[in-house]
C-alpha cells in the first residue's frame, strides 16, 4: 500500500493558537482551565472550562464570512489555513487528487443556541437564512474544500470524541488505496455554551471542581469528570512519493490505524476495553510494532471514573501486557477535552513527540489510582525519545479509534 506522510499541521487550542505554542504549553506543563467567561454561570454547576482564548478568525477569513459561519467552523478553517501555509501544498497537488476529510462531534451548536433563542424571542422572520450552513457539521469541511479548490472526496467523519482521529484514520486509508494524494484533515469543536454545558453536566459527565489546577485529572484517584475545551486540530496528509518529489518538509509517517465499536452503551465505555484493546492491537499490527519497542501513547485520558481504568485495561491487553517500555500521558490534563478535535489535536502532539524526543506530561497526577497501573508521566515532561506513538480516542456510542505514528528517518526526511 501507499505510504502517507504528514506534510502540514494547525492547531487552535487552549493552550495555544499554532502548533509551536501549544507545544511550548505541554512542555511547561502549563494548562488552559479557567472560569467560564463566555455566560453567566451562576447558575451552573460547572464554573470552569478550557477555552480557546484571544482568537482573531479575522487572521484567516473575510469578515463577511466570519458573520456567517460557526465558531467551530471559524477554528476548523484557521487551523486549516495554518496546516496548508505549513504544508506548501497549495497549486502543487491535482484538485481532482485533492481532498478534505474533517469533521466535529456536535457541529454548529452556538449557531443553534442562537438562532433558537432569536426564534423563540422575536419570531421565525429573525431567524437568519445562513442558519441552517452554520449549524450543519459537515461545512468545515465544505468550505475548506472551497478555499483550496479540493475536489477530491470530501467528507465530515462524526464519531463523537473519536471524531478527529477517525477523519485523519479514513483519510489514511483514501491515500493508501489511491483515492487521493493528499488530504486535508481533523476535527474541531466549540460547545462552551450554555445548552452543550448544561447537557453535559446534567448527563454527570463534567468535572464540577472550581480550582483549575484540580480539575482536569486523568488517572487520578480524585478524579470526578472531564473538563470541556473546544478549538481545533488539522494535519495536511501525503502520499510519500508525492511529498517527496515537491521537496515537502515530512514531519512524520502514519503508519496504523484501528477502529472499532464497543457495541456495549450508548455513553459508558466497556469496562474490560475489549473493542478498544482491538483497535489498540490493529494499530499496533499496521505499525509492525516489535515487543519492548519504546513507545508514547496519548491516551484518551478525560478523568472520569470509568474511562480511565476501562482505557487501562485496553492499553494492557493491546500491548499483550508488555507494557514496560510504554510511557503513557493525558494532554486532556491541559487542554480539557475538545471533544471532536481532541484526536486530531493528540495526533498532532504525537507526531511532535516523536520529531522532539519529549513526552508531554499528565499534569496534576499526585494521587494516582491503584487501578491505573501505567507509567503515565506525572506532572512533569521527559525525554524518552519513543520511535512509536498511538494516539488513542474513544467516543459516545462506543466508537474506537487509534493512531499509530512513526518518524522519518532522517535520510528521508527533507528538512
Amino acid at each position: 500500500m501507499k505510504r502517507v506522510v504528514i506534510t502540514g499541521m494547525g492547531v487552535i487550542s487552549p493552550v495555544g493558537n499554532d502548533v509551536d505554542s501549544m507545544w511550548e504549553s505541554l512542555m511547561a506543563g502549563k494548562h488552559g482551565i479557567a472560569p467560564i467567561t463566555r455566560f453567566d454561570i451562576t447558575e451552573f454547576k460547572t464554573k470552569l472550562a478550557a477555552e480557546v482564548k484571544d482568537f482573531d478568525p479575522l487572521q484567516y477569513m473575510e469578515k463577511n464570512e466570519v458573520r456567517r459561519s460557526d465558531l467551530y467552523c471559524q477554528y476548523a478553517y484557521a487551523a486549516a489555513c495554518q496546516a496548508m501555509y505549513d504544508s506548501k501544498l497549495e497549486g502543487k497537488v491535482e484538485p481532482e487528487r485533492f481532498g478534505v476529510y474533517l469533521g466535529s462531534g456536535i457541529g454548529g451548536i452556538d449557531s443553534l443556541t442562537r438562532e433558537h433563542e432569536k426564534l423563540l424571542s422575536a419570531g421565525p422572520r429573525k431567524v437568519s437564512p445562513y442558519f441552517i450552513p452554520m449549524m450543519i457539521s459537515n461545512i468545515a469541511a465544505g468550505n475548506i474544500a472551497i478555499r483550496y479548490g479540493a475536489k477530491g472526496p470530501c467528507m465530515a467523519v462524526v464519531t463523537a470524541c473519536a471524531t478527529g482521529s477517525t477523519a485523519i484514520g479514513e483519510s489514511v486509508r483514501a491515500i493508501r488505496h489511491g483515492y487521493a494524494d493528499a488530504m486535508i484533515t481533523g476535527g474541531a469543536e466549540a460547545a462552551i455554551n450554555p445548552l452543550g454545558m448544561a447537557g453535559f453536566i446534567n448527563m454527570m459527565a463534567l468535572s464540577t471542581a472550581e480550582d483549575p489546577d484540580a480539575a482536569s485529572l486523568p488517572f487520578d484517584s480524585r478524579r470526578a469528570g472531564f473538563v470541556m475545551g473546544e478549538g481545533a486540530g488539522v494535519m495536511v496528509l501525503e502520499e510519500y512519493e508525492h511529498a517527496v518529489s515537491r521537496g515537502a518538509v515530512i514531519y512524520g509517517e502514519i503508519v496504523g490505524y484501528g477502529s472499532t465499536c464497543d457495541a456495549y452503551h450508548m455513553t459508558s465505555p466497556d469496562p474490560e476495553g475489549a473493542s478498544s484493546s482491538r483497535a489498540i492491537a490493529d494499530a499496533l499490527r499496521e505499525a509492525d510494532y516489535q515487543v519492548n519497542e519504546a513507545v508514547y501513547v496519548n491516551a484518551h485520558g478525560t478523568g472520569t471514573a470509568l474511562n480511565d481504568t476501562s482505557e487501562t485495561e485496553a492499553i494492557k491487553r493491546g500491548f499483550s501486557n508488555q507494557t514496560g517500555a510504554v510511557a503513557v500521558s493525558s494532554t486532556k490534563s491541559m487542554t480539557g477535552h475538545m471533544l471532536g478535535a481532541a484526536g486530531a489535536v493528540e495526533a498532532i502532539i504525537c507526531a511532535k513527540t516523536l520529531m522532539t524526543g519529549m513526552v508531554p506530561p499528565t499534569i496534576g497526577l499526585l494521587e494516582q489510582d491503584p487501578k491505573c497501573d501505567l507509567d503515565y508521566v506525572p506532572l512533569k515532561a521527559r525525554k524518552d525519545d519513543p520511535s512509536l506513538a498511538l494516539s488513542v480516542s474513544l467516543g459516545f456510542g462506543g466508537h474506537n479509534t487509534c493512531l499509530a505514528l512513526r518518524k522519518i528517518n532522517q535520510e528521508e526526511s527533507l528538512q
